[in-house]
């Protein structure tokens, strides 16, 4: 049957559609913002609108020239679905297999299309038997009649009967639903994300635990990648969904990758849903409900991601082979392109995977490899210490020594070991991070002994090892003492008992009820062991985050012993103290003092600290002018922006509100080529 179109000039304004869509966004009309984001994972302004963009882009692709009288969604019972096209003297063909319609496939002949069970409903218009426009996909998964309301946002899959993946992607409806702010949701609501994706089996130990991870890529018509935003983070098709299931407080994990973040390393961003997986023909229910899970974004070297330079097949010469480069130690798990060591057996380091570039051609592997060695030979050399030719030379040592004090504090027991990360830019020298993978963390997992607060984790040794690269940094006295610098620095801030604690109650808050649902469907609160690993017994889900936070103090109290990185150092430490501003007559005030808390060759580490005046103070801005040539090149509690020499600071959320007389600090790493100074400071407040 031919089907009338709509108009004449409906097919081009139909393919306009998205378009009109993205002006609207751009002008600012409809930017569709994300309630409840957690920390540093919302898209505002620019970013938001982008994302925007790209969601209405990705949704149009996936309908293409095909209208569905329903969108995709959840339904229960029966749903009825009338297919049209606006491209004239077209017919339309349809399919209900998942696969992309041929001029052989179910001619469409007016009457809806009745589904009783979930369905991947795909269409194309044929002219004369030859496909004509864009295919069209709709999915549509069958639900129980009743619906648990959630106040966390649901990610929903369906593999339309096909059972559960294992290391192969499965094609799985995904919908995600969010639930409005202070509101609930549920899997009878409208999706924000409704999309074709592939989903398989991910991680090592993980991979055998009931509460399963998985990878998920989104998909367009075609099988390819479709970015959409996620839940207040920035669009892309690579997710991870991961549920903390030895990790009994559910935290750990996010609670690192907030951190982290905030100190300058890089970390996924994630957003904690409720999950339903559902792999038989039945309505999707109750008895697919999987838990509270984390759904995060991988680390890839991308726009929104990983943003390092992009490494093409072709570059292997100088200079564009130096980078990006990705790549990460995965004990006895590395997969090929590894990277081998060449020297003593008992100082080689092993399993060195290249995550990024892949393809990884033999010339960029072979450069990779050697730049690698270079370091690693470095460290053993008589002069490894030297600022100009020793291990400085190839490594930011900041984000090393920031990496070592996230491994520590939590003690996790793979650190150093696996999923550790490493990343190259082409006009950078070797960073630590990004962080990944911090479920057997602060006091679950390890089988070596028990409890572990005391000691150090680089310390673990497995054979054949992983590498050694710490133990070398920690022979250097300056390494060492700009360690504990930072350490110490860190306690009165972002690792202080009382943001610690803060942060703790910030992430469990919302967590309650979901929390309730999680230990309901998997009730291990009491169990000593979670697969092979030893994990705290509290037999509620409150008492899990209290052993998470009683063990972390533990941990920080040794770490300040001198046992730790207590004590004395060589810290040289200049103040200066500048003048108040007032921003409103009669009203707020406030100081700032600057303090160098450490330096080093090529860079130093300050400190600020506001002080309100007689008046409490909502909101602060510092700035300053550097007159040596200094850069600041990251930093923590303040968001810092520079301008030429010009630096300013502005308060975080956490800490733009200061009690009369009261203090608060933020930090930050700089660069210089010679002594760093002590700029004059202005602190305006509202």
């Amino acid at each position: 049957m031919r089907l009338t179109p709509r108009s004449n000039g409906a097919a081009a304004t139909h393919r306009a559609k998205g378009l009109a869509v993205a002006a609207l966004l751009l002008t600012g009309l409809l930017i569709p913002l994300s309630a409840g984001a957690e920390p540093g994972s919302q898209a505002t302004g620019g970013t938001a609108a982008a994302d925007a963009i790209a969601a209405a882009a990705a949704a149009d692709d996936l309908v293409g020239d095909i209208a569905f009288s329903v969108p995709s969604g959840t339904f229960q019972g029966q749903v009825s679905v009338s297919l049209s096209t606006a491209i004239a003297g077209a017919e339309i063909r349809y399919t209900t297999n998942g696969q992309l319609p041929n001029a052989q496939s179910t001619l469409y002949q007016g009457s809806p299309v009745q589904l009783t069970r979930t369905t991947q409903l795909r269409a194309q218009a044929f002219v004369g038997g030859t496909a004509s426009g864009r295919p069209g996909t709709a999915m549509y998964v069958a639900r129980e009649a009743s619906s648990t309301a959630h106040d966390l946002p649901v990610v929903a899959i369906d593999s339309y009967g096909a059972g559960k993946p294992q290391r192969e992607y499965f094609d799985g409806a995904t919908m995600i639903f969010e639930p409005p702010a202070g509101g609930t949701t549920s899997l009878a609501a409208t999706p924000a994300v409704a999309t074709r994706a592939g989903f398989r089996l991910r991680g090592q130990s993980s991979a055998s635990f009931e509460k399963t991870p998985y990878r998920l890529e989104f998909w367009d018509n075609d099988g390819d990648d479709a970015d959409y935003p996620v839940l207040g983070m920035p669009a892309d098709s690579d997710w991870v969904l991961r549920g903390p299931f030895t990790d009994k407080a559910l935290i750990r994990e996010a609670f690192i990758y907030d951190l982290g973040r905030e100190m300058g390393l890089k970390a996924p961003r994630y957003k904690f849903v409720e999950f339903y997986l559902n792999t038989d023909s039945t309505p999707v229910g109750a008895a697919d409900y999987m838990g509270v899970y984390m759904m995060v974004e991988t680390i890839k070297n991308s726009k929104n991601r990983l943003d390092l330079k992009g490494l093409d097949e072709d570059d292997t010469t100088l200079p564009t082979i130096q980078g990006g480069y990705i790549f990460k130690f995965e004990w006895m798990a590395a997969e090929e392109p590894t990277l081998p060591c060449t020297g003593p057996t008992n100082t080689c380091w092993n399993y060195l995977e290249v995550a990024d570039p892949d393809p990884l051609n033999s010339q960029q592997r072979e450069w990779l490899r050697g730049h690698i060695q270079q370091f690693h030979d470095v460290l053993r050399a008589q002069n490894f210490a030297d600022p100009v030719t020793g291990y400085q030379k190839y490594i930011d040592v900041p984000s090393f020594i920031d990496h070592m004090i996230v491994n520590e504090l939590s003690r996790g027991m793979d650190a150093y070991l696996r999923s550790a990360h490493f990343y190259k830019d082409r006009d950078s020298k070797i960073f630590a991070g990004p962080l990944w993978d911090f479920d057997l963390t602060f006091g679950v997992g390890g089988f070596f002994q028990n409890d572990q607060v005391a000691g150090w984790q680089y310390q673990q040794t497995r054979q054949p090892q992983a590498n050694d690269w710490y133990a070398q940094l920690l022979r250097d006295p300056a390494f060492v003492n700009q360690l504990k610098s930072r350490w110490q620095a860190l306690r009165r801030g972002l690792l202080s008992d009382s943001a610690l604690t803060s942060r703790i109650d910030a992430l469990a808050r919302p967590l309650t009820n979901g929390a309730q649902r999680n230990f309901q469907r998997w009730p291990n609160l009491s169990s000593a062991t979670v697969g092979f690993f030893r994990t705290p017994t509290a037999p509620t889900w409150q008492g899990q985050v209290q052993a998470m936070r009683d063990w972390m103090q533990r941990r920080v109290q040794w770490l300040d012993s001198t046992s730790g990185w207590g004590g004395t150092t060589t810290t040289p430490t200049t103040t200066s103290t500048t003048t108040t501003t007032t921003t409103q007559p009669g009203g707020a005030r406030c100081s700032a003092t600057y303090t160098v808390v450490n330096r080093w060759q090529g860079g130093f580490q300050g400190e600020v600290r506001v002080t309100a005046g007689t008046s409490a103070i909502s909101n602060w801005t510092v700035s300053w002018t550097y007159t040596g040539g200094e850069t600041v090149t990251r930093a923590w509690n303040a968001t810092v922006t520079s301008q030429g020499s010009t630096v300013t600071a502005r308060n975080a959320a956490h800490n733009g509100s200061v009690g009369a007389g009261s203090s608060t600090t933020f930090g930050f790493l700089g660069s210089t080529s010679g002594t760093p100074g002590t700029p004059t400071l202005s602190c305006t407040a509202g």
